[in-house]
């Protein structure tokens, strides 16, 4: 499981090399589901990052990924477990 160190750096890595990205997100508050979608990842911050999917623009946070309500399929591609 990677630590939300790893996971920061791993979407900044995403960000700065191909910020577009295929995203699964089921969060309750607020209500966000996306379902493979190709997003693009506009802006990594210390605890957040942002991303635009469907013609909207989402702020994530790491955690997100940590907790598996955010699954980012490049993640997963690069060995590292996203869940």
């Amino acid at each position: 499981m990677m630590t939300i160190e790893e996971i920061r750096l791993a979407v900044q890595r995403l960000f700065e090399i191909a910020p577009v990205i295929h995203v699964d997100v089921s969060i309750n508050r607020p209500r966000i589901r996306i379902e493979d979608q190709v997003a693009r990842i506009t802006g990594v911050y210390r605890n957040i990052f942002q991303i635009e999917a469907e013609g909207k623009s989402y702020t994530l946070q790491y955690a997100d990924i940590l907790m598996g309500s955010v699954r980012i399929s490049e993640l997963a591609e690069d060995g590292a477990s996203a869940h």
